[in-house]
């Protein structure tokens, strides 16, 4: 019986969720420079199906500039109560208009206020500086809609390589790694 890989890691997301894993969709991005020079990060995963693997972010941040000069990006899961980690390697483009409008529509008012505010990753004299243009474009869209920033955008993880690692017993953990060829997956176990 073949496994899905996908359907995998929404259990496993979901038993994090039921056990009260504070931020469970914390997820560490990898992404790196056309060089390959490296950066790490967490981002909040918001979607995770058979299309890929969704986070949003500031496309002028260093991430996005790095997403837009080397489409490549890796994530890693930890969750450490049960055990469980989950890596994903694979391509990376970027979600819809529509996907992105939708998401920031969802977002709370002043989570959509401080991204619109903020030039993410870039220099600011002092944090006063920042909360004071957010409390700027607060007045200016008092009871309105709040524009998403053309640079907001999201971008969508399409997994080529999943790997599940579970804790076992002096030391010999279970390894599983999935790649993808066209639509199927080939299933290999890795030591240790």
């Amino acid at each position: 019986m073949a496994v899905d890989p996908i359907a995998r890691f929404r259990r496993w997301y979901r038993e994090a969720q039921l056990a009260g894993i504070p931020l469970p969709n914390a997820v560490a991005l990898a992404t790196a420079t056309r060089h390959g020079r490296p950066s790490v990060r967490y981002v909040l995963l918001k979607q995770a199906d058979a299309r890929g693997f969704v986070f949003y972010t500031d496309g002028r941040s260093r991430k996005g500039r790095e997403l837009c000069a080397n489409p490549r990006a890796a994530l890693a899961v930890h969750w450490e109560p049960l055990g469980h980690q989950v890596r994903v390697e694979g391509r990376v483009v970027r979600v819809s208009r529509e996907e992105a409008d939708a998401y920031w529509a969802s977002r709370p008012r002043g989570s959509r206020l401080a991204a619109a505010a903020s030039r993410q990753s870039a220099p600011i004299h002092s944090h006063a500086a920042l909360l004071a243009r957010w409390r700027t474009l607060a007045r200016r869209h008092a009871g309105g809609a709040i524009p998403r920033p053309p640079g907001w955008t999201g971008f969508r993880l399409l997994p080529r390589t999943l790997e599940f690692w579970s804790v076992r017993a002096d030391r010999l953990h279970r390894r599983e790694r999935f790649r993808r060829s066209g639509r199927t997956w080939t299933r290999r176990i890795l030591q240790p």
